[in-house]
């Protein structure tokens, strides 16, 4: 009797073991379909540079859009320094779960020739999503400081070396070098002078404690059209429709001058792949909203209409192309 009495309840403690498993599998199982689909929370968009500058134009409405879209926050974390490169490294190593992304800009393809210590690859440590906006760079004087016409604005340049200055987002960054390349390509000498972001430097030439900006129009265009600032030339060979009054470089004698500069956004390596997928699905509901077209149209920008892997190509040719540029020009960091 006392055999069987063990037996049933040796038999009993099996199947309670075998139910309590049976249930662990059955919540394991039920949890791993029942993962929140992204976004199940606010996102972080880290902005590498301080609030008002080029990248801050167009992440701002981006992420007011992407909250009506989604119903989550898309929230964004300024983290100026270094020409971009220090919010950059810390994008790089944020947790690659979809709630950390990157929106950086063509700065973060002229970095590497100009940093030669960088802690993070832009091409290796981030998945690229999408060019986010490409816009033509202006050149923008002081009224007060400066002729309001080209001609008599480089004669007034070439006349005293050195006597003027012009104001970048940082050293490295496409308002850096695309001074540099005017210097080079006008035969002038004018004095770089860095700051921590277009957005900081965009309020000395306001004030006048600078005298010229090589800024994207996606931060000079409110203050061009606000009369606080007055634009003298846009790069390339066409007209900005934002500002068709204002002439192009082609037009002035500078045929070879075509500097853009391109807003592009990525997550860490490793984030999965259905979640970048979702990431640019509501970034292309995003930019088909009139709203967006209209900031975008009068920012004289254009949504780069291309695929994740197409951009990754387009961020690499970049990276090859200003390292061709900071060669040729002799640029340096100050």
């Amino acid at each position: 009797m006392a055999l069987m009495a063990f037996e049933v309840e040796t038999s009993g403690t099996r199947r309670s073991v075998l139910r309590a498993a049976a249930a662990g599998m059955a919540a394991l199982s039920f949890g791993s379909h029942a993962q929140p689909a992204w976004p199940a929370k606010p996102v972080t968009v880290i902005v590498p540079f301080p609030a008002g500058g080029g990248t801050d134009a167009f992440a701002r409405p981006l992420s007011a859009q992407f909250a009506k879209l989604t119903g989550k926050q898309l929230i964004i974390d300024n983290r100026g320094g270094a020409g971009g490169t220090l919010g950059a490294s810390i994008a790089a190593r944020a947790q690659p779960d979809g709630y950390t992304l990157f929106m950086g800009a063509v700065h973060h393809a002229i970095a590497p020739s100009m940093y030669p210590k960088l802690d993070y690859d832009i091409e290796k440590d981030f998945v690229p999503l999408a060019l986010v906006a490409n816009v033509p760079q202006v050149l923008v004087v002081n009224p007060k400081n400066m002729p309001g016409d080209f001609k008599a604005f480089l004669a007034q340049v070439r006349a005293k070396p050195a006597g003027f200055n012009y104001g970048s987002a940082g050293a490295g960054t496409s308002h850096h070098l695309a001074g540099e390349l005017f210097k080079q390509q006008t035969k002038t000498f004018i004095t770089h002078i860095p700051y921590r972001g277009a957005g900081p430097a965009l309020q000395d030439l306001i004030s006048g404690n600078v005298d010229m900006m090589f800024d994207g129009l996606g931060s000079s265009a409110g203050h061009i059209k606000g009369g606080r600032i007055k634009a003298l030339m846009v790069s390339g060979g066409k007209r900005s429709p934002a500002f068709p009054d204002v002439p192009c470089a082609a037009e002035l004698g500078l045929p070879d001058y075509t500097v853009t500069t391109w807003y592009g956004l990525w997550a860490p390596k490793g984030t999965p792949a259905d979640v970048q997928a979702r990431i640019v699905e509501e970034l292309r509901k995003a930019a088909a909203t009139d709203e967006l077209k209209a900031i975008w149209a009068s920012n004289g920008a254009e949504f780069g209409n291309l695929t994740p892997a197409q951009f990754g190509s387009f961020v690499s040719a970049e990276v090859r192309r200003w390292a061709a540029v900071v060669k040729a020009s002799g640029a340096k960091l100050d």
